[in-house]
């Protein structure tokens, strides 16, 4: 877990260390050679992100859905901004000591815009983004009714990206969104499109049935691919080794932290709400001990010790 003392790396150093972008790069590299994908569980607070780290995967996927649901508690409708979900993140990447993908909607914007969003992750200590092809103010990906851009617009954005990073190793993933409104010969066209303008991975969303993921997979093989195993998604549920198998660098599960915590929450508070106190659910909770242990109390305790 990261140090309190020293929570996060220089972002503007070479990005040797476990968390920067020469690590994800590296990850998402051995994955393709090795033919194993990297999971990337999906958190929207720095306390998931330090469980993520705590359970011993190699890497964190920042949600914007989750933001969404966790800062407003409303829908991913485009509601939060630059400002608010490079906050999030760096609160993330000062809780972990592993690389940090981010999702980065559209870039906030134009051209212009995406210079900035690059730039503003990147400083946080985040190690690579994705960006999406979609209008704004946009949606999350498994929901109805999306507009895209048009292809030159996005690959005039994917471009600006590849030149406004500082740390060559900073991670670009682009997502298009053009299977829904316009059909997967538009959102492969696109893919391509992606490709050739630097994107380093290739994110082509919600794809509909086994035949469009493997039609994908041959399109693009032996290029980075990021595979969403969106719980409740328009993507069927794959297996790990069947995504693998297809050529997939890297699988991000982005909303089953906070599907599980939502739907535990709820259970405590019917409980409460039934009986008055916490009383009858209480053994089924974890430990306040063993929860302070979680997030570092002891750490905290032993430099309180060091320093007094």
């Amino acid at each position: 877990m990261a140090d309190f003392l020293r929570p996060s790396p220089d972002p503007s150093s070479s990005g040797s260390s476990s968390s920067g972008p020469a690590r994800l790069r590296e990850l998402l590299r051995e994955a393709l050679e090795t033919n194993k994908p990297l999971v990337l569980p999906g958190c929207y607070d720095a306390l998931g992100a330090r469980l993520i780290g705590q359970a011993g995967f190699d890497g964190v996927y920042m949600t914007g859905f989750g933001t969404t649901a966790g800062l407003l508690g409303r829908p991913d409708v485009g509601l939060l901004g630059l400002a608010e979900m490079v906050d999030n993140a760096r609160r993330i990447v000062s809780a972990i000591d592993i690389p940090l993908l981010a999702d980065a909607d559209t870039g906030y914007g134009n051209q212009i815009n995406v210079i900035r969003t690059v730039q503003e992750y990147e400083r946080a200590g985040v190690a690579g983004i994705h960006i999406e092809d979609q209008v704004l103010p946009k949606k999350c990906g498994h929901m109805e009714n999306k507009q895209v851009i048009a292809a030159d617009e996005m690959v005039g954005k994917i471009r600006a990206a590849v030149e406004a990073r500082y740390d060559p190793d900073f991670v670009l993933v682009t997502r298009t969104d053009a299977r829904s409104p316009h059909g997967l010969d538009e959102a492969i066209s696109r893919a391509h499109r992606f490709l050739e303008a630097g994107a380093d991975v290739l994110f082509v969303e919600a794809l509909s049935g086994v035949d469009e993921i493997e039609k994908v997979a041959a399109e693009f093989a032996g290029v980075p691919m990021l595979f969403n195993w969106a719980e409740g998604g328009k993507t069927p549920p794959l297996t790990y080794d069947h995504i693998a198998e297809l050529g997939f660098s890297v699988i991000i599960a982005p909303i089953g932290t906070l599907l599980s915590a939502t739907r535990a929450m709820q259970a405590f508070l019917d409980r409460l709400r039934q009986d008055g106190t916490p009383a009858g659910i209480a053994p089924d909770l974890m430990g306040f001990g063993d929860f302070t242990d979680t997030i570092g109390l002891p750490e905290i305790e032993s430099l309180e010790q060091r320093f007094s």
